[in-house]
């Protein structure tokens, strides 16, 4: 099975009037996996815009259909909360139609800049938020109710690292592979306390100013 040659004939013979295309995500490098789809993005002038899910040739296939306003509005999106995901695609995708040359320079120096660095209210926020799990964890008596909390602390404790650090963000495996790429010491740390990661939680506190809730307001 050619992935590239699959998505482009999956592309030509749905959008043949697409400006360009790409095809990306994990099925293109050492991260593919026996159920790694094909994630092709299109650009095209004709509303609407859409995502879809379906099958071509075995594949499991998402499109993500574009026209140009729309994508810049994602685009601007993506920027405002600090989540490259589209970036991602366009910045590394493999062309199938239509020249994305220039789409493709921009998604990559975006992603080389990094995120605008972040406001004195979004610190705060993330402060409140991590302190506030930390105090329910550290109190809670229902086993049901503290492994689901371990869950949002561990999360959250990821989410803080990179945002306070300077990072882009995601979520599920990508928000993994965000922290690896932005501190690997830090992101094994981080698998190796999943169900309790309350002390490192405190240590990405430690290094934002401390906890913060009385006085908090938003």
């Amino acid at each position: 099975m050619d992935p590239i040659a699959d998505a482009r004939e999956l592309v030509a013979a749905r959008f043949p009037d697409a400006t360009w295309a790409v095809l990306t995500g994990s099925v293109l490098g050492p991260a593919r996996t026996a159920g790694s789809d094909l994630d092709i993005v299109v650009v095209r002038d004709t509303d609407p815009g859409f995502r879809e899910s379906l099958r071509f040739r075995g594949w499991p296939i998402e499109l993500f259909v574009h026209t140009p306003a729309r994508l810049e509005r994602f685009l601007a999106s993506e920027l405002a909360a600090r989540k490259p995901t589209l970036h991602r695609m366009v910045a590394t995708g493999v062309p199938l139609t239509g020249d994305p040359a220039e789409a493709r320079r921009r998604c990559a120096k975006v992603l080389a800049d990094g995120p605008a660095p972040l406001t004195e209210a979004e610190r705060d926020r993330l402060r409140y938020v991590l302190t506030d799990l930390l105090d329910d964890f550290r109190h809670v008596t229902d086993p049901g109710e503290r492994a689901v909390l371990a869950a949002a602390v561990w999360t959250e404790t990821a989410r803080a690292r990179l945002l306070l650090g300077g990072g882009w963000v995601s979520h599920g495996k990508w928000l993994l592979r965000e922290l690896r790429a932005h501190d690997p010491a830090f992101a094994e740390r981080w698998l190796a306390v999943r169900e309790d990661a309350a002390d490192l939680a405190r240590e990405v506190l430690g290094g934002a100013g401390g906890p913060l809730f009385e006085g908090y307001r938003a």
